[in-house]
């Protein structure tokens, strides 16, 4: 029989295990974002003295002074979150339609559209018909053509399915009996009782639209409609370009404005700010919605 000491030895041991591979997993994630926020924020002579900082040093905001003085930035960040917000809001609510009826027992044909549904996750149309619908449909180079092939995900409308069909069958069956249509149990009971899905929805449909990109090469001409992330290319490759000038001469890229190192990482640190400032008020949601809108899935 095991010994209680011994049962808490072990227990002990295991506890130091865990906490030692999640802190090691936890560094390797943080270090890298670290070290991009320290050296978009120091002097190029800094980040040449110790690369793979985790503070910065001799503290100067050029790199972002030249990127928020590019000319397209601020349209590019007005269109970006356009594009997210109507996105985001049209995909949400198609979702929520798509999963309830999808959540019923009755319905006629489910496996069918179930089926069908799934398909799409392993088959695509391709980059040749996609453009050709997109252009048929008169939305080539408008801000429509980034959000209309996106407001589907059949991802996000298997976990609210799965979702859906956790809440107690006898909720509706109340609701019927006291004479309530589909669109009042949809609305008044399904909805506010799927805040954690929704909001996790919300936060998946956000984060694919904010994080678009090709959909914005293939379909957008007009740099009056391009959005924050190919804003962010053309300065990347504009780094880029005048790093190749310099030879990789690092005296001749030191003298220089703005360094290529310290502005690329700036770049992505406008990236992915709007983000990260959003993600804290959906995070308790967020994870409550993956757990339980993946019980049955």
């Amino acid at each position: 029989m095991v010994t209680t000491a011994t049962a808490r030895r072990e227990a002990l041991l295991f506890d130091v295990v865990v906490y030692t591979v999640l802190v090691a997993v936890s560094v390797t994630m943080v270090y890298p974002f670290l070290n991009v926020i320290a050296v978009s924020f120091s002097s190029y002579s800094a980040f040449l003295s110790n690369p793979m900082m985790i503070w910065p040093r001799d503290v100067t905001l050029e790199a972002f002074r030249f990127v928020f003085n590019n000319s397209l930035i601020l349209s590019s960040y007005r269109n970006t979150i356009v594009v997210t917000i109507v996105g985001t809001t049209i995909s949400v609510g198609l979702t929520i339609l798509t999963a309830y009826p999808l959540s019923r027992r009755g319905l006629k044909g489910k496996a069918f559209f179930m089926t069908y549904i799934i398909l799409t996750m392993m088959f695509s149309g391709g980059i040749v018909p996609s453009f050709l619908l997109v252009r048929s449909l008169g939305i080539l180079n408008t801000l429509w053509a980034l959000i209309l092939p996106m407001c589907f995900s059949a991802y996000n409308v298997i976990l609210m399915k799965s979702f859906f069909e956790n809440i107690p069958d006898s909720l509706k069956e109340a609701a019927a009996i006291d004479g309530a249509s589909e669109w009042f149990i949809l609305s008044r009971i399904f909805v506010p009782l799927s805040t954690p899905i929704i909001a996790t929805v919300t936060l998946f449909s956000a984060v694919a639209y904010w994080n678009s990109f090709f959909l914005a090469v293939l379909y957008i001409r007009d740099q009056g409609l391009w959005t924050l992330q190919l804003v962010l290319r053309e300065i990347i490759m504009a780094a880029n370009t005048a790093m190749l000038d310099t030879g990789g001469n690092y005296a001749e890229m030191s003298s220089r404005t703005i360094p290529a190192d310290t502005l690329k990482y700036a770049t992505l640190i406008v990236a992915v700010l709007p983000i990260l400032c959003v993600y804290p008020f959906l995070q308790k949601y967020f994870v409550k919605g993956i757990m339980l809108g993946a019980v049955k899935g």
